[in-house]
């Protein structure tokens, strides 16, 4: 793995799971890192474990990053590296879904990985790297995640637009896909440790590899997008799922 030494990088959502494994990547390859959260004792939490700098700002508040980017310019002049991390897993059947529940989706997911990325772009370098954290559900149907499959089918449409958008200043754009991952997304729900072990198990049956994945394995693929060896890779999607989008038939 190439080095990130002299690089300026930030992870939104980087207090747990993909984020923090990837904050932790970056910060080991030499990168001096920023990682953002909505949850100001966890960002500190985090950010004091990994030896970052931690940032309280909501992905959903425009306000919140006006002023992430006004203190990263100040204290940092720019940035080269940016992973549009931060997220929310919320899912309701279609008829069910409210109008508060498909906006807080919808600003989180979408709204606010749209607006990190254009009020960056001013304190972007030239040939910075930005990485969006998408999900194989932009592709892969399931019940219950309409809105949320919305909202990340948009933004692997966003990744191509900005892809091309940006290439005259060397902005790389892509964009991760992961599958069944270990995060504490499944803990946010409210379900219990049997019931989420139970869901563990199922989900990991339905792997072709029969695992769900590590956060430190999506880490190591977004390093390497955004680093020098990902050089010449700008509006790709990068599936992480041991094998599910294959939808193999059985015999």
């Amino acid at each position: 793995m190439s080095t990130l030494q002299g690089k300026v990088a930030v992870v939104t959502g980087g207090n747990s799971g993909m984020g923090y494994a990837t904050a932790k990547e970056f910060a080991s390859l030499g990168a001096t890192v920023i990682i953002t959260g909505r949850n100001r004792t966890s960002v500190e939490t985090a950010a004091s474990e990994l030896k970052v700098k931690g940032i309280t700002a909501d992905q959903a508040s425009l306000t919140d990053t006006d002023a992430l980017v006004k203190e990263i310019k100040d204290a940092y002049g720019k940035v080269d590296i940016l992973f549009i991390n931060a997220g929310v897993g919320a899912f309701s059947p279609i008829e069910q879904t409210t109008e508060d529940l498909y906006d807080r989706i919808m600003d989180i997911n979408f709204k606010g990985a749209y607006f990190t990325l254009s009020k960056f772009l001013p304190i972007l370098s030239d040939g910075a790297a930005v990485t969006f954290n998408s999900s194989i559900n932009a592709t892969v149907a399931m019940a219950g995640a309409a809105v949320y499959s919305a909202s990340k089918a948009a933004i692997n449409s966003l990744t191509k637009v900005a892809a091309i958008e940006l290439a005259p200043r060397s902005i790389r754009v892509n964009t991760i896909s992961p599958g069944p991952i270990h995060t504490a997304i499944l803990t946010k729900t409210g379900m219990d440790e049997p019931t989420i072990a139970n869901v563990k198990t199922s989900l990991a049956d339905k792997v072709p590899l029969k695992r769900i994945g590590d956060s430190e394995e999506v880490a190591k693929l977004v390093a390497f997008l955004s680093g020098p060896d990902g050089a010449f890779i700008t509006g790709a999607e990068y599936i992480i799922d041991g094998g599910v989008n294959l939808n193999a038939f059985a015999f």
